[in-house]
C-alpha cells in the first residue's frame, strides 16, 4: 500500500484510533542530550512511542563512519519492534524541528524496506496549535515483528563522495546551516568548512515560515535552481547523516526520489586530515 510522504495534523487526528497508523515521536536536539525524551515525557501525541535518535536510529559511535552510523539491520529491527512497527504499520514520524530529525526515521524505514511512512507536516508545534489529543504517559506498545532488509545502494561513503564531487554530472549538496558550510562556525566536528565542490542547500530552506514544508512546486523550483534537474546522481550530506535526510525527503517531494545519503557526512569527512576542506560561500 502506497502512502503520502507528507500528512497533515488533521489527517492524523482522524486516524488516531486506527491500529494500522502509528505516530512516532523523534524529538531530538543536537546540543541538548536527553531533552527529546524529557519533552516527550512532558507531552506527546496520544498513542505515540518515543524513538531516540542516538539509541534507536543510529549505531553506537565507532561502529561505522561519523557521529551517527547507520544501525545494523538487527539493531534497527529491534528498535522498530519495540516501537510497535510491523509490516503493515503506517508510521507518521514527527519532531519539533520541521522534520529535521523525523526525516531520519522516514529515511531509515525506507532504507530497511518499509515504505509505509510519512512525516507529519508542522510536527509537534502544529499538533499542539490544533488542540489535538496529547498525553504524558508512554503508551503500552505491544512489540511487533519487523524484518529489516537494507538497500545499500541508497548510501555512499567518503571514497564515493570524493569521486562524485569531481564528476560534473553529479551534485553533492550540504544540508547544514550556511555558517557551518562556509566554515564560520563548527560546534561539534573536527574541522570547519565543507567538502570541496559541494553546494549549500540548508534543510531549513525546505520549510515555510510556519515550519511546514513548502509546496512540491516550490521545492522543485528550489532544487532546479540548485542544479538538481540534470544531476545524476544527487548526494546529500550534513553533519552526521541526520538532517541530510530532510533534503532527501524534500527532493522526494519535488520528484527526485533517487537522492543518495552520505552516511558519515561531515563528521566522517572532517575526521581525516588528509581529505580536502573548503571554506567560504563556494558555488551557488
Amino acid at each position: 500500500m502506497s502512502v503520502e510522504p507528507l500528512v497533515t495534523p488533521e489527517w492524523l487526528n482522524e486516524r488516531l484510533g486506527d491500529p494500522s497508523v502509528l505516530p512516532v515521536d523523534v524529538r531530538w536536539y543536537l546540543t541538548e542530550p536527553g531533552r527529546g525524551r524529557s519533552d516527550y515525557d512532558a507531552g506527546h501525541i496520544a498513542g505515540a512511542p518515543f524513538m531516540d535518535l542516538d539509541a534507536d536510529l543510529a549505531a553506537p559511535r565507532g561502529q561505522g563512519p561519523g557521529r551517527h552510523p547507520l544501525p545494523t539491520p538487527e539493531q534497527f529491527a529491534a528498535a522498530a519492534s519495540r516501537a510497535g512497527i510491523g509490516p503493515d504499520t503506517h508510521v507518521v514520524a514527527y519532531d519539533s524541528s520541521g522534520g529535521a530529525y523525523a526525516a531520519r526515521l522516514w529515511w531509515l524505514l525506507r532504507y530497511f524496506g518499509h515504505e509505509q511512512v510519512s512525516l507529519l507536516d508542522g510536527g509537534w508545534p502544529a499538533w499542539q496549535a490544533a488542540g489535538f489529543p496529547t498525553e504524558t504517559a508512554a503508551p503500552a506498545i505491544a512489540p511487533a515483528e519487523f524484518v529489516a532488509v537494507p538497500h545499500p545502494g541508497r548510501v555512499v561513503d567518503a571514497e564515493q563522495v570524493d569521486r562524485l564531487r569531481r564528476d560534473p554530472r553529479a551534485l553533492v549538496r550540504d544540508a547544514r546551516a550556511t555558517e557551518r558550510y562556509e566554515g564560520q562556525v563548527e560546534p561539534i566536528d573536527p574541522q570547519a568548512g565543507h567538502i570541496p565542490g559541494a553546494r549549500s542547500a540548508p534543510f531549513a530552506g525546505n520549510l515555510s515560515a510556519d515550519g511546514t514544508f513548502k509546496s512540491a512546486d516550490e521545492l522543485r523550483d528550489r532544487y532546479l535552481a540548485l542544479g538538481a534537474d540534470a544531476a545524476d546522481p544527487i548526494v546529500c550530506y550534513c553533519g552526521s547523516g541526520v538532517t541530510a535526510a530532510h533534503d532527501v525527503f524534500a527532493l522526494h517531494l519535488a520528484g527526485r526520489t533517487d537522492a543518495l545519503l552520505y552516511e558519515g557526512s561531515w563528521s566522517d569527512w572532517s575526521s581525516d586530515p588528509s581529505r580536502p576542506v573548503a571554506t567560504g560561500p563556494g558555488e551557488p
